[in-house]
């Protein structure tokens, strides 16, 4: 019977946890951090031991395979011991996969994610497709794997979850975009993360299907390792093979098996971003044999998602929007080009070894005022304050809703668009949102 040890006990750790068990192996989970009380009790209904506060080496020793949750550093002394002892060292992704033999379509990117990924599940669920939505977003992959018995599987995936897979082979690999994130996980070196996100690339086939942005220069650069079918997208069409593209106000989609073409003022989604997002999604679903109207009727019905361009309300003439999601300078952009009026920008967190010089123009052309929350706004300060009317800095969410909405002034928008990481004042950027919205709802 195989020893499994795995670093990390919150979503993908148990989940980990739960198939590792299922499949009658030996298993020992260790966390940094203080493990939750729910999680203790089901590790116990296991018969799992656990450490809490602290990673032992000699937990190497035992151990025959090692499962890295995605939070954990690549870095940390536990792993280089691995390493040194030549155990395995797998992320949760890689042990799951090896268990079903579903169909996956793996999502990729450092913006849009989420938003393609809900896309394109519903598009399964419409089509009565038995599917589930795993990885970043829902449940963990492995508990999925464990539990339920799907024929797809709809992966969202981030850097950190394609860092250690070894035979991982999604049958459609998704890559919408590349810009800097994460720098601070990859050494603030560029490079050390594209190649992370190319790693959902490296196993497939002549079988598989490959669907990227025809305009990032990152993705191009590795093209020619690309053995699946290529399928790009973008604003314009490629000679060179199928895909999406934009003609004459009509979104055109081409593949072996469907073609369909659907007019642009009849997506839910609207702006640049979110017409990459909806052609991804449907190159995918008619890659998968889903009829097109089915994938018609997605596009023009989708809800989109919490946290992300979110609606709040409008207090006394001014739109209040909620963008908790957007934690890189990438997604703010997209943000602050969407909206239309004069915005108050509610930003601030755990900067990421974000470069701001890539908003200037647009916070001078669109942002009236910047309200950062927390305490690090060097960068912030040094990066915009000859482009607004003013920064404040304040300590608390609902000091920053109370702020902006006293500088808006009625056809303003007050945009929450943090460009940061949460992990300062906030659990996660869901928690941000909802305190975001908590705070307007109040007003």
């Amino acid at each position: 019977m195989k020893n499994i040890l795995i670093i990390g006990a919150e979503s993908s750790g148990m989940g980990a946890a739960i198939l590792a068990r299922k499949n009658h192996y030996n298993v020992k989970i260790t966390s940094i951090n203080k493990i939750t009380k729910k999680n203790k009790i089901y590790l116990d209904q296991l018969a799992i031991n656990f450490e809490e506060e602290s990673h032992s080496l000699d937990s190497v020793n035992w151990s025959d395979l090692i499962i890295k949750s995605p939070g954990v550093p690549c870095d940390i002394p536990l792993i280089i011991e691995a390493h040194n002892q030549v155990v395995p060292v797998v992320s949760e992704i890689e042990f799951a996969a090896s268990f079903t033999d579903a169909k996956i379509i793996a999502i990729t990117g450092t913006n849009g994610k989420t938003t393609t990924a809900l896309l394109l599940y519903d598009m399964f669920l419409k089509a009565g497709l038995n599917v589930d939505l795993v990885g970043n977003i829902g449940i963990s992959f492995a508990e999925s794997v464990a539990l339920r018995k799907c024929d797809y599987y709809i992966l969202e995936l981030s850097s950190f979850q394609l860092d250690d897979i070894v035979n991982f082979k999604p049958n459609v690999s998704i890559i919408l975009n590349i810009q800097e994130d994460h720098l601070d996980r990859y050494d603030n070196q560029l490079h050390k993360y594209v190649n992370s996100k190319i790693n959902i690339i490296k196993n497939q086939d002549v079988n598989d299907v490959f669907i990227y942005f025809n305009k990032d220069l990152h993705i191009h650069s590795h093209l020619h390792k690309v053995k699946a079918q290529k399928y790009s997208f973008g604003p314009s069409k490629l000679k060179e093979n199928y895909g999406g593209w934009i003609q004459d106000n009509q979104l055109i989609i081409q593949t072996i098996k469907k073609n369909f073409t659907m007019t642009i003022h009849n997506l839910a989604l609207q702006g640049n971003h979110n017409y990459y997002n909806s052609m991804a999604a449907s190159i995918a679903a008619s890659s998968m044999e889903i009829d097109s109207d089915i994938i018609k009727k997605c596009l023009s019905d989708f809800k989109g998602i919490e946290h992300r361009l979110e609606f709040v309300t409008n207090v006394n003439g001014v739109q209040f929007i909620n963008d908790s999601k957007a934690t890189n300078c990438n997604s703010v952009f997209y943000a602050i080009e969407t909206i239309n009026k004069p915005i108050v920008w509610i930003c601030g967190g755990i900067d990421k070894g974000n470069d701001y010089s890539i908003l200037k123009n647009l916070v001078k052309n669109k942002v009236k005022s910047i309200v950062f929350i927390g305490d690090n706004s060097d960068k912030i300060t040094k990066n915009f304050k000859d482009c607004t009317e003013g920064i404040t800095i304040v300590k608390s969410m609902h000091e920053a809703v109370d702020t902006a909405n006293a500088l808006a002034v009625y056809g303003d928008t007050v945009l929450l668009s943090p460009a940061c990481a949460s992990f300062d004042l906030f659990k996660n950027y869901e928690h941000r949102g909802r305190a975001f919205k908590s705070a307007v709802l109040a007003i």
